[in-house]
Order: C-alpha cells, then structure tokens, then sequence
C-alpha cells in the first residue's frame, strides 16, 4: 500500500489488531460463521488490548484519538473476518449518538464501559417500512411525567440481544415528521425491553442481528439525547463518523480477499505454469489492487475529514461508504472467479468474504441513498455557486 504517512502510533495500533487477527480470528472465523456464534472471547481480546476506546476522550476512559484511527483497527480486522469487526465497529455505531450529543453526565455513565469493552453498544434505528428513509420510523416516545413511554419495533439491530447500552431514535410528536423524533438511550433489561429472534443471514454469520422490541417500556426523562425533535441530526451525524467504518471495513476485507488470491494464484498451475502468469488472470489482479488502494486513499482522506469536523463531512463520508462498497463487491465476486471451483467450496475462505460483502452495499444507508446524499450536495453547491 501507499505511505500514508501513519504515525508510529497508528502503526503500534494496525500491527496489534493484525496480530490479534492471526492467533484469534483466523483460527474461528470458519466456525463462528458455520454455528452463526457471536465472537464473544475475539472481542473480549480486543477490550483487553484497550482497542474499543481508541474513538473516546481520555475524559470518559478512551484513548482520546478519532474516527481514522478507529477506521485503522476496524480494516485491518476486516481482512480476516468482517462478521467479528462489525461487532466490533457496531459498538461504536452505538457510541457515537452519546459522545457526540449527550451530557457530560450520559456521557460519564456510559462511555467508560464502552471504551473499556466491559458493555457493547447498539444503535437502534432502522424499522420494517422505515430503512433508506428514516423519517418513515413508527416506534413512539409518549412524554408522561418524568418518563417517556416507548412503544414499538426495531428491526436488523446489529448487536441487538448481546449489548447493554442502546441509542434509539423513536417519534415523540409525530405529526412534525423528521422533526419530530428524538433519541434516547437505553439499557438491556429494562421492563418493557426485550428482543426478537436472532436473525439469519447471507453473510456476516458471527454478528448478532435482532429486533428490538418496546412494549410499553419506561424510558426516565434524564435519557433523552439532546433535545426533543433532535432524533433525526443524532442519526445523521452519527453516519457522518461511521459511514467511513463502512468503507473501512470494505477496504479491508477486499484487501484481504485480493491478498488469498495473489497466494493461490501463485501456487495454482495450470498449463505448465502458476495461473498468475495468465495475463487474463494478472489483468484481474491488477484491477483489483489498482481499485483497492484507491478506496483505501478515498477512505483515509474522509475519515480525516470527518475527524476535522467540517460541515460538508456527509458528501466525502457517503463517497468513501459507496466508492469502497462497490469495490468491494466487485472484488470479492472476481477472487471467488479466479479460484474456479475451489473458490465455491467452504475449505477455502474467500466464498465467506463474498457472501460478508453484499452487506456493506446496504446497511448504514443503501448505495443508492449515498448517490442521493452525494447528488443534493452537488445541486446545493450549484446553487450556492460553488461549482463554475
């Protein structure tokens, strides 16, 4: 790869995550995907390593970095397994509506035990008719007294069931429309709280997928993030930091997609010589690694961006989260390619990389919605007349 210029250490943090990958990841990966197993003890390395707090000021128990060096850890991890970084990664998805809209109060309660992986977060927004467009959400927040009153359903919560600490966006007046939902947090084991069966999916097998479910659950007053009416901002904000993990995640993972391929492309012959000499073959290779490092400096660059707190930061997010999530796809499809038969077959890995990949081109926002996102600021800055 290119010289980013990485400090030494960033680096410290890409090597210890690497070294982690090899002894922890590698050897369950297979298995965790194959039982659909949550990858508790791969995280609770990862929280030994102090890796969960790399995002979070050292005030709330964090490292005090940002969004690139989280993004650093997160592809790296990718390469070996995105069912396990997504975990990961999910818990800062969670995080981020706290550190970034609540109290210095919320704040000291719950950040800590995130930023040290004794609790896992999860951020609960996305509903049955209510995916792309966010404004579409049912679930309900009736202020009563003190509390709010939570009624309704969260669907496709990635950790759902396995974390302590939720952020959920529900309607508390919902004849303002977007600007009528506000988010709270909340905690597992609240009266009225439960969740749905654990979904089961194409890819990404390791991670937790379930519905959260809100019957008449009382949520104090103390828990609102932000305002009320500020629900939809929390949400958007939040994919303004993680939309660059995304990309992070598909970087890595086609990296270490592209990095099985070159291995099996040199031992595989074929004709008297090892298929990488095929020019058919090396042709594929080398789009690959040309389309990767290009996602990978798109990445970097908007994940700096995100952590310098520009107003445009949605625009290079969504970029970064649509051009890496293509890429991805498109790799992961032609490694399998270049493997022939072998690449269909569970004894290899990469058939595993392609069905993780598909879901990067649509949660955190569809591909399509990113083109949306990229498009409107394109006709603001037309009117705005940014662009001559």
């Amino acid at each position: 790869m290119l010289d980013y210029g990485l400090t030494e250490t960033q680096l410290q943090m890409i090597e210890l995550a690497r070294r982690i990958a090899k002894e922890r990841i590698i050897p369950v990966r297979a298995e965790l995907d194959e039982k659909e197993e949550f990858p508790w003890e791969v995280l609770k390395v990862l929280a030994d390593a102090g890796l969960f707090g790399i995002y979070i000021p050292e005030e709330y128990g964090g490292m005090g970095f940002g969004n690139f060096e989280n993004n650093l850890v997160v592809e790296e991890l990718s390469k070996y397994c995105i069912g396990i970084s997504v975990s990961f990664a999910a818990s800062g998805l969670g995080a981020y509506p706290i550190l970034l809209f609540g109290t210095h109060e919320q704040k000291k309660k719950y950040l800590p035990d995130i930023a040290a992986g004794k609790k896992l977060a999860a951020f609960g927004l996305t509903e049955s008719n209510a995916g792309s467009d966010v404004a579409a959400i049912r679930t309900t927040a009736k202020r009563v007294g003190d509390h709010y009153i939570l009624n309704g359903i969260k669907q496709w919560i990635t950790n759902g069931g396995e974390a302590e600490t939720y952020s959920v966006v529900a309607k508390t007046d919902p004849a303002k429309g977007p600007r009528g939902a506000s988010a709270f947090i909340l905690e597992k084991g609240m009266p009225g709280f439960s969740f749905g069966k654990k979904e089961k999916k194409l890819g990404i097998r390791a991670s937790a997928t379930r519905e959260l479910i809100f019957e008449d659950c009382k949520v104090p007053a103390e828990m609102l993030l932000g305002k009320e009416g500020m629900g939809f901002m929390v949400a958007m904000k939040t994919f303004d930091q993680t939309r660059t993990g995304i990309a992070a995640q598909a970087v890595g993972l086609a990296q270490g997609a592209l990095n099985e391929a070159i291995k099996y492309a040199h031992e595989r012959t074929t004709f008297g010589k090892p298929i990488i000499s095929h020019q058919a073959v090396a042709h594929m290779l080398a789009n690959m690694a040309t389309e990767i490092e290009a996602a990978r400096a798109l990445t970097y660059q908007a994940s700096r961006y995100c952590d310098s707190g520009a107003k445009d930061m949605s625009k290079y997010s969504s970029m970064a989260k649509l051009f890496a999530t293509d890429v991805c796809m498109r790799v992961t499809v032609d490694v399998v390619q270049i493997f022939g038969g072998y690449g269909y077959m569970r004894d290899y890995p990469v058939e595993k990389m392609m069905r993780d990949a598909k879901i990067l081109q649509i949660y955190e926002g569809t591909n399509q919605i990113q083109r949306n996102v990229i498009g409107q600021y394109l006709i603001k800055e037309c009117a705005a007349k940014k662009i001559e």
